[in-house]
């Protein structure tokens, strides 16, 4: 999955942070062809997230499930095999190396790209101090961007304060997938370690998920063009 073979359009992705299915389709709607990547996490899922994450499999959109898995090794391999049904192309588990490596297992010969997650974008190292880590942020990040790499891993997901560095750990082919993605002048809400969308392309991301900047915006179609133009020049 590497960033060169991709197109602009596929690598913004749209995170559907919003609290029904009758919310998340009128955007979809209102986005049209703009935008063919979806994110749906814990709000939309909990809320008959999964079910409109398969019709928009088949509708030909690719979906970014963000579950965020940590279990033990069983029940990440069972819930991954049924992730895997759904068809969706891309899905989130916390970067402990056993989680990775049965995530791993259930998934092979799929074309579901698992994506460990290193430091969540709204954490700075205080926070991870507050959380008994002994790492401060950058350097968690890379650890686990090394074990993602070393267990098989089709991406990480990290900052993109981070994707310069973390492209070093792990090379081109791997998937670095960026949240906390913010236009120039844009609130950072509750986001710490955040880029523009073009200054994460440079960075090294292959995809940028992108939110409230979207979603909260007046016209959604036309600040996803206006993002995916930012990224067209920094491609």
């Amino acid at each position: 999955m590497t960033k060169n073979n991709l197109s602009t359009k596929s690598r913004l992705i749209v995170a559907l942070d919003v609290p029904t299915v009758g919310k998340a389709s009128s955007l979809v709607d209102e986005l049209g062809d703009v935008v063919e990547f979806y994110k749906i996490g814990y709000q939309l899922a909990f809320a008959g997230g999964l079910e409109f994450a398969h019709d928009l499999v088949s509708e030909g959109k690719q979906v970014f499930l963000d579950m965020k898995l940590l279990d033990i090794d069983n029940t990440i391999a069972k819930g991954v095999e049924n992730i895997v049904k759904l068809g969706v192309h891309m899905l989130t588990l916390h970067a402990y190396p056993k989680a990775m490596r049965s995530a791993v297992d259930a998934a092979r010969g799929s074309n579901l790209c698992l994506l460990g997650v290193t430091v969540l974008t709204s954490m700075d190292d205080q926070d991870l101090v507050d959380a008994g880590y002994g790492e401060n942020a950058r350097d968690l990040v890379l650890k686990r961007a090394r074990q993602a790499a070393d267990n098989g891993m089709g991406g990480i997901v990290a900052s993109a304060q981070e994707a310069a560095a973390i492209r070093k750990v792990i090379g081109s082919e791997m998937a670095v997938v960026t949240p906390g993605i913010r236009p120039q002048g844009a609130s950072l809400d509750d986001q710490k370690r955040v880029l523009t969308p073009g200054m994460a392309i440079s960075a090294g991301a292959s995809h940028l998920v992108v939110g409230r900047p979207i979603v909260a915006a007046n016209d959604p179609q036309a600040q996803a063009m206006a993002i995916l133009a930012e990224m067209d020049n920094f491609t």
